[in-house]
């Protein structure tokens, strides 16, 4: 008689299955919550240029640094 039968370590085939049906469900859960979460996703950086706009859109800039900084960035 062999292990899945039953003998030995008790298991028996109803026994395996059930343990490869929570492993596979614990599996979807994982996947499912990575899936959700975007957690594959890299950080998206910004460039200078997108930082320099946003500094200026939110008022830590005046108009006349922007235009400096901006010219000093593109070349």
């Amino acid at each position: 008689m062999g292990w899945m039968s039953g003998d030995g370590w008790g298991w028996g085939m109803g026994g395996f299955l059930m343990m490869l049906f929570w492993v596979a469900v614990i599996v979807a859960v994982v996947l499912a919550a990575r899936w959700a979460g975007g957690s594959n996703a890299a950080p998206r950086t910004s460039t200078p240029l997108e930082i320099l706009k946003e500094r200026y859109a939110r008022g830590e800039i005046d108009k006349k640094e922007f235009e400096t900084k901006k010219r000093d960035l593109e070349g």
